[in-house]
């Protein structure tokens, strides 16, 4: 799965959210100002597209468009991505690195041991 950059990915999370959506619903939901032009989205969403990223149906001219993958789907991939480039495929390291950061709550230890404890 081709990686995406963050302007992709902006739109993908924009396409989760609605599940379909015709380019002017996708501008809807951007959250700055001024919003980008209708032209460069639907660029985007054609990039997606292409990258098997998004799907559409046609009415006419006009095409409304839906993930073509699940929000699971690419965070599996993502994350997969980013476990083996930056943390050797090492869960210890990954916790490691989400301790130091101080990313953990008390209550999140917990969880985490009792996962654990319920795996072995």
């Amino acid at each position: 799965m081709e990686e995406l950059t963050k302007a992709e990915e902006r739109i993908m999370q924009i396409l989760w959210k609605l599940e379909h959506a015709f380019v002017k619903d996708i501008i809807e939901e951007i959250d700055e100002e001024p919003k980008p032009p209708y032209n460069t989205i639907s660029s985007i969403v054609r990039l997606l597209e292409k990258k098997g990223y998004v799907s559409y149906k046609a009415y006419g001219k006009t095409y409304e468009y839906f993930p073509a993958i699940t929000k699971a789907q690419y965070a599996e991939t993502s994350f997969s991505k980013l476990f083996s480039g930056y943390f050797d495929n090492s869960p210890k390291s990954l916790l490691s690195f989400m301790v130091k950061q101080d990313k953990l709550s008390e209550a999140d230890i917990e969880e985490l041991k009792a996962l654990i404890n319920k795996k072995f």
